[in-house]
């Protein structure tokens, strides 16, 4: 007598319904963000929120450069660090080496009042003026577990013995790194990229304690803007930051797909 076979309907059916709920309030989004009126009713089709978005947002663009320059500068040197320890941790026998990579990931698992707090005190205590500078280190310094965590998933499944047929072969300890490893680690270099960048450009809370006069990020300029009430312009620029979102993570996955055919 035959077993009857799973018809996954199920499974289907909560899969469709993990992406409503995900996707749906993005697509209200984009739709408001062309709605002619303000409040949540619709009245009409309009471009009026990005007129006013690219021609009168001074204020609005300045604090997205400023998060923009955070993340990338942010994310780019948390990327160099993360990816060095990680084959340092991986590739390396070392004292104390257990300890160390359990310390390193801690501040992911530490609320992020915390951390806000505690860098705070420590620019204080070395009395570093509060600053988009300020933002930067704080924001390297918590993207760094982050880019290890996911660098270190990659080359948890790297085969070691390429290294040592590498070594056979005449190669020396920087060439093994630099033609065996990094080109292998990449995607997950990539990654770890991608993910720092986008923990950079959403971040508020850490944000909010290392920020001095004059460093407004985007998430602290809508925070600003609400006490107000939030204007139909974010849903423009929410937009913009999706579509850009979505072209870099293209861009990211056919670089990656070239590095491996070539």
């Amino acid at each position: 007598m035959r077993s009857a076979k799973p018809t996954g309907k199920f499974s289907l059916g909560m899969f469709t319904l993990t992406i409503i709920f995900l996707y749906m309030p993005l697509v209200i989004l984009v739709a408001y963000s062309f709605n002619n009126s303000k409040m949540m009713a619709w009245n009409g089709f309009s471009l009026r929120w990005y007129n006013e978005l690219f021609f009168s947002s001074e204020n609005l663009w300045h604090s997205f450069w400023n998060s923009a320059v955070i993340a990338v500068t942010s994310a780019s040197v948390s990327t160099v660090i993360g990816t060095l320890g990680a084959i340092g941790l991986y590739w390396y026998n070392f004292k104390f080496k257990k300890a160390i990579s359990v310390a390193a990931f801690i501040p992911m698992l530490i609320p992020e009042i915390i951390i806000g707090v505690s860098l705070l005190i420590f620019f204080a205590g070395i009395k570093l003026q509060l600053s988009l500078f300020t933002i930067f280190l704080a924001h390297t310094t918590f993207n760094i577990p982050f880019v290890l965590m996911v660098v270190m998933a990659r080359l948890e499944e790297f085969d070691f013995t390429i290294i040592e047929a590498a070594y056979d072969l005449g190669a020396g300890e920087l060439q093994a790194l630099s033609k065996v490893i990094l080109p292998a680690a990449f995607p997950g270099v990539i990654s770890g990229f991608l993910i720092a960048v986008t923990l950079s450009l959403e971040d508020f809370v850490i944000t909010f304690f290392v920020s001095g006069p004059g460093s407004s990020t985007l998430p602290l300029h809508i925070y600003s803007m609400i006490r107000f009430g939030v204007s139909p312009v974010i849903n423009a620029l929410s937009v913009v930051v999706i579509a850009g979102t979505v072209v870099l993570a293209a861009l990211s996955r056919n670089v990656v797909k070239y590095m491996f055919q070539k």
